[in-house]
């Protein structure tokens, strides 16, 4: 493989000049880019300090990090680790690294590396800098400023008459480059050292790169909205979001899992032979973390055995009923006092009888996440529905937004909040307008509309965007001030209050490149996903994926006759992806998308060597299975296979 790292160390005689009138330094070293992922930690910092100490130069500290060019991570990683008494930080990277350390230092900072095969920014870098691979780094002369990318003329030994009020002539919105580099040098004592220095000449003869500048600038905008990382793939919600909401035929069979949901699986209370109706409860919930199962159609109970569940890779216990076609409703089955005679504990009640469920996929039981035990300063509704293909969301806020807000009311009325924010991607305009529209007269609630981002949806990530809190690592939104709910939970909570109905029916949206006829359909919990496929028209061709949710965190099904679940908003038909996985660039283009700040590339090395600690140690259990570093991996590693593995084996560590 071709040595694609950026820097080396400079020359021992070189590094002897650098240091001849400097002393108490902090060394900062990156972990090359762009190589055969092997070594975690280059040599080139242990070097240097040898030679520093050689020298007799006194070394306050060093620490040596990936990708320094990442100023976001970067700050993060450095806080509070320059020592007390350090006078100057010696940089051991390539000149994206070296400007990273000058903004952030505070001190004189100089570079101990010279850049080799260094070309333009580091790909995805969330960074401001760049660098021409000038191959004559002017870094140390001028603070850590290039001179050669931002001075728009390129000048080396100082600014040109032109300037103006501190701008450049040939942009009037850009600051001039020399007038911030002369005031760093003159806070640092070092304007006088500069001036009388020799002139500086530039060999034009070098390569000079500036291919991906305006591509890096394009989407550093993107990158930065909201929050940290994301990614924008296709989004191919043309092939359903138009089409209304259709009601599937009445299915003959359902096959009802009792483990729908986060925590422990239902305990049937329902036995073969039994005759059930529509709404009746067939399996209690088991615990606290737990959730009530529902017949979906009236008939008979067949069996109560373990079937094929779509998403856990195995059979759970599952109640299968034979439908009547009479659809004739359980005496339970009643409304219940408006909203303004129900208590905040009787809503809950409500919920919990119910059976709801975060229905976006996570599965969290509702009725919990409505008693936080802490003050709560908003609701958020997630409307953003940022998997590429899926538009179930998307025409429930169409079709049912009464029912929508009257979920996120009573929600606001359970957890005392004062506000409730309904987040709607841009590209929902008809959604957003509609939902304005109808809450205008609405003193607390807010319809924020959110840059189409993924993983916008995320709880965390929606926290960060619209209220500005970083939920704490191991901690809940409502640690925060914040309680998220998905856009057909909401509603669920609104027929459970006006109608008495339990969960036991959901928008699916049935989808995909290779999916016939798309649609969006009202399904019943336990009809069978093939049935569905066939509804539409099948598939066409042949090497097709089917998914059980979007193609970002959906299951891929290997048997199609597997039931729809009360957090299944989609059944998608793709192309079969057959690129093949090769050795990690460490690219760091995975360390740039992670929207949880991580360093996926680690796991995937350390899931390999069945490092389990060194996963823990890095915070894998901070991950949420997003896939924004598989899709962007360059050597399309399945890092999520990986990550999932490492989860598992660290909660089975002592």
């Amino acid at each position: 493989m071709e040595n694609y790292t950026k820097y080396k160390l400079k020359s021992n005689e070189e590094l002897v000049s650098l240091l001849a009138d400097k002393d108490n330094l902090f060394v900062v070293a990156c972990n090359k880019c762009f190589k055969e992922f092997e070594t975690v930690d280059e040599p080139d910092c242990d070097e240097f300090q040898k030679i520093a100490a050689e020298n007799g130069k006194t070394v306050t500290g060093s620490v040596k990090v990936d990708f320094l060019c990442n100023k976001t991570l970067t700050e993060k990683k450095l806080q509070g680790l320059i020592p007390e008494g350090t006078e100057n930080v010696i940089v051991i990277s390539c000149g994206l690294g070296i400007q990273t350390m000058a903004d952030l230092a505070g001190k004189p900072v100089f570079a101990a590396s010279n850049s080799l095969n260094y070309r333009g920014h580091h790909g995805m870098a969330l960074t401001k800098k760049s660098c021409d691979a000038c191959a004559q780094c002017y870094l140390n002369i001028t603070g850590g400023i290039c001179p050669i990318v931002d001075c728009s003329k390129s000048l080396v030994n100082g600014q040109c008459g032109g300037a103006k009020n501190g701008k450049c002539e040939v942009d009037s919105n850009k600051d001039c480059a020399w007038e911030k580099i002369y005031r760093r040098l003159e806070k640092q004592g070092r304007l006088e050292e500069f001036l009388n220095q020799p002139v500086q000449l530039r060999d034009y003869s070098k390569v000079n790169y500036k291919v991906i500048n305006e591509y890096v600038k394009a989407i550093r905008e993107d990158r930065f909205a909201g929050y940290y990382g994301g990614v924008h793939p296709s989004e191919r919600k043309e092939f359903s979001e138009h089409i209304a909401l259709e009601r599937f035929p009445e299915p003959q069979t359902v096959v009802i899992p009792v483990s729908q949901h986060v925590g422990a699986p239902a305990n049937p209370v329902v036995q073969v032979g039994d005759t059930v109706k529509v709404g009746q409860k067939i399996a209690e919930s088991a615990g606290f973390i737990s959730s009530n199962i529902h017949s979906s159609v009236s008939g008979t109970v067949i069996a109560v055995e373990p079937r094929l569940h779509p998403t856990r890779g195995g059979e759970c216990l599952s109640i299968v009923i034979q439908s009547d076609g009479k659809n004739t409703l359980h005496e339970s089955v009643q409304p219940h006092k408006d909203l303004d005679s129900l208590t905040p504990d009787e809503i809950i009640e409500i919920v919990r009888e119910a059976g709801i469920v975060g229905m976006g996929g996570a599965g969290f039981p509702t009725s919990v996440k409505l008693k936080p035990n802490k003050p709560i300063d908003a609701v958020l509704l997630n409307g953003c529905e940022c998997e590429p293909l899926l538009t179930a969301d998307h025409r429930v806020l169409l079709e049912f937004a009464d029912d929508v807000i009257f979920g996120l009311k009573a929600m606001l009325k359970t957890v005392g909040a004062p506000k409730g924010i309904i987040v709607i991607e841009d590209n929902k305009p008809d959604a957003i307008e509609l939902l304005t529209a109808k809450t205008a007269d609405c003193d607390n609630i807010e319809v924020v509309t959110a840059k189409t981002k993924y993983p916008q949806g995320a709880e965390k990530m929606l926290i960060k965007r619209v209220m500005g809190r970083q939920v704490p690592r191991g901690g809940l939104p409502a640690d925060v001030g914040a309680v998220v709910s998905n856009i057909s939970t909401v509603k669920a909570i609104s027929d459970a209050i006006q109608k008495g109905m339990p969960l036991i029916e959901r928008v699916v949206t049935v989808t995909g490149e290779r999916m016939k006829k798309p649609g969006n359909y009202i399904v019943k919990i336990g009809t069978n996903v093939k049935d569905l496929i066939d509804y539409c028209g099948g598939v066409t061709g042949e090497d097709v994926t089917i998914k059980m949710g979007g193609p970002m965190m959906g299951f891929a099904l290997s048997d199609v006759n597997v039931p729809i679940l009360k957090g299944s908003n989609g059944i998608i038909a793709i192309d079969t992806d057959h690129t093949e996985t090769v050795a990690c660039i460490k690219c760091g283009r995975c360390v740039d998308v992670c929207p949880m700040e991580l360093s996926p590339l680690y796991f995937a090395k350390y899931a390999d060597e069945e490092n389990w600690q060194g996963m823990k140690d890095m915070n894998v259990m901070d991950c949420v299975e997003c896939r924004c570093c598989e899709y962007i991996c360059s050597s399309k590693i399945p890092l999520v296979t990986k990550i999932k593995a490492g989860k598992n084996a660290v909660r089975g560590m002592k």
